[in-house]
């Protein structure tokens, strides 16, 4: 939505450039949720994007289970629905927490911390364990992208 394959090609060309460095990586969760959906994107990342680029994120169980119980005891806070979006373990917002919690990466989304929110638990919100979150533009800044 944000930068159309077909009209941002230069934005396209670049992540694939990034991928193939592994300056930028995503997890084997957000690439079931994209396969799941069959779309464009879905399509664009298994013709262009290296075998590696989904990392398993098998060595972020511990951090996962830990992230979990975190947000099971915000029932105060957050709807039910909220928790069981987070909570599900084919979702892929808890996992990416936990698996830039234990590589100590950036995670690249366009959620804006909302505190407040009771019906989503955004990525920047998962206060248990605090990650860096950037934007698309803030991620090519830090990694000294232009176009």
């Amino acid at each position: 939505m944000h930068y159309p394959i077909d009209v941002v090609p230069g934005f396209w060309n670049r992540v694939v450039h990034l991928a193939n460095t592994g300056l930028v990586i995503s997890i084997d969760k957000v690439h079931s949720e994209l396969a799941a959906g069959k779309d464009d994107l879905y399509t664009w990342c298994e013709s262009n994007l290296p075998q590696d680029f989904f990392r398993e994120t098998k060595s972020a169980i511990v951090e996962y289970m830990n992230i979990s119980h975190w947000a099971a005891s915000k029932t105060a806070h957050y709807t039910q629905a909220a928790l069981a979006e987070f909570l599900d373990v084919n979702e892929a917002d808890a996992w990416l927490v936990a698996y830039a919690k234990v590589n100590n990466n950036i995670i690249v989304t366009h959620e804006v911390s909302d505190p407040q929110s009771k019906k989503r638990i955004k990525i920047p919100d998962v206060g248990f364990v605090p990650v860096q979150c950037v934007n698309t533009i803030e991620m090519f800044r830090r990694l000294g992208q232009t176009f």
